[in-house]
């Protein structure tokens, strides 16, 4: 070929390289949507109300893969047994019908923002009580087109879901939560609901929850059979551990506190009537009005809850503390009575025989002044009975003295007899009723110690079991 041939060649082929590049550069692809849209979306070629192929355009059920981002978690009431999400839901699924041109790989995908264009899952959440959609401030939904027939729905709402609890052990339990979805009127041979491979829940990370600690997620499948056939359904299993440092310094502390607090009437004079009655009505009160609050914010269950008992025992300490004085304040009238009757009976005892000295005295002076006087000797006669009772005390006196005992050498401090020359605290209060004070100051303590031994160790260990 001769070199001018060449040239014109290399001319006429750099033209039509720079025609091709201009005629790209003026391509409209906003237009090219539009088109490709009304090809396939056209009155007459597509049908929404069809449901897609199967797998392989085969006659099987359209398989719909889900996957969820759990944006927020308001709330979780245990008094109606419900929590309210916020998520972004998402469906995936292959519709032939929708197939384009994608221009060489420079149009990803079709973007429409009305679901009634295309086929739609007619999926439900089975434990929604309340939902509503996004509209700020544009409706939060877009569905997406890919040059394959792929089909991507995703969409942003609010869900308040049901969630049966089990409040045994509540302030220390568990609670898992489920988050249902189902098919409402395609059976399983029609539709057919699947996880997405990977990942197909995904929880943002400065999740915050007031009382709460979301644990962990679980998916699983629910396909549920009813006279109208079996339909698809998935769920995911939200397990919540609740915090048990806001109960501790709102429940149990001010409780023990008010436990600690009846017994200060154990240290108390007995005298104190108004001060040991005020202290013990107060704290009694106090206690129920705690009781009732805690109540009130926790549904009216027919099984007793771990809160029960600590309430419970709580309340039983308390009351008995102002039992205790009750029975405090009558062995010491019982005292004072007793030892009413004995000053009564020791002065009737020193009357008669002061009359009967007077009686002897006045014999005497009536007497003859030659009236002779007999002295017995002081010699003890043997087979004296008398004077072998007197050695025989003297015996036992002298035997070896027994060892000590801590305790019951504590309580002789206290002894019951009101006759006894022990100090009082008041007029006929004596020591009967001091004891029981004493006994009080430890056993009330020791038992409440026992108590939250067996208490915490027993639902602490229940929770480790259902863990």
């Amino acid at each position: 070929m001769a070199p001018g041939h060449v040239f014109w060649a290399i001319f006429y082929f750099a033209c039509l390289c720079s025609a091709s590049l201009a005629n790209n550069a003026k391509v409209n692809f906003r237009e090219k949507e539009k088109k490709i849209l009304d090809q396939i979306l056209g009155a007459g070629k597509y049908d929404a109300r069809i449901r897609p192929s199967g797998i392989n355009g085969t006659d099987g059920p359209a398989v719909v893969r889900v996957n969820i981002f759990v944006r927020s978690i308001s709330k979780i009431d245990d008094v109606t047994m419900e929590y309210s999400v916020q998520l972004t839901f998402r469906e995936q699924w292959l519709d032939e019908r929708l197939k384009f041109d994608d221009i060489g790989g420079r149009l990803k995908y079709l973007t429409l923002t009305e679901a009634n264009r295309v086929w739609m899952p007619d999926l439900f959440f089975s434990n929604e009580k309340e939902g509503h959609f996004h509209n700020i401030i544009m409706p939060n939904v877009y569905i997406r087109i890919f040059p394959y027939g792929s089909v991507l729905y995703s969409i942003r709402i609010s869900l308040t879901l049901a969630c049966p609890m089990n409040l045994k052990l509540y302030p220390l339990d568990r609670q898992v939560c489920s988050l249902r979805m189902a098919s409402y009127g395609w059976t399983t041979a029609d539709l057919v609901f699947l996880w997405k491979e990977g990942d197909p829940v995904q929880v943002v990370k400065n999740l915050h929850l007031p009382r709460f600690t979301l644990e962990k997620f679980l998916t699983d499948y629910c396909n549920s059979k009813t006279n109208t056939g079996e339909y698809s359904c998935l769920k995911v299993d939200l397990l919540f551990k609740r915090e048990f440092s806001y109960y501790l310094i709102q429940i149990y502390i001010p409780c023990c506190m008010l436990v600690i607090v009846s017994w200060v009437s154990f240290w108390l004079d007995q005298g104190a009537v108004p001060a040991r009655v005020s202290l013990g009505v107060t704290t009694l009160l106090t206690m129920a009005t705690q009781t009732s609050g805690i109540n009130a914010s926790l549904p009216p269950v027919s099984y007793t809850k771990a809160i029960d008992v600590w309430t419970g025992v709580c309340l039983t300490f308390v009351f008995g503390a102002l039992l205790e004085f009750a029975l405090v304040n009558y062995a010491s009238r019982s005292a004072d009575r007793a030892a009413d009757m004995h000053r009564e009976n020791m002065k009737k005892k020193r009357r008669e025989m002061e009359q009967a000295s007077l009686d002897a005295a006045s014999d005497l002076l009536d007497t003859d002044s030659n009236a002779t006087f007999a002295m017995k000797p002081l010699v003890r006669h043997p087979g004296d009975p008398m004077a072998l009772e007197k050695l025989r005390q003297c015996e036992v006196h002298m035997q070896a003295p027994k060892r000590p005992n801590c305790c019951r050498s504590w309580l002789s401090k206290f002894p019951t007899s009101p006759f006894k020359k022990v100090p009082c605290l008041g007029r006929g209060q004596c020591s009967r009723s001091k004891r029981i004070d004493v006994i009080s100051r430890i056993t009330f303590p020791l038992v409440f110690a026992l108590f939250n031994l067996v208490y915490w160790s027993t639902y602490l260990f229940r929770e480790e079991e259902e863990d």
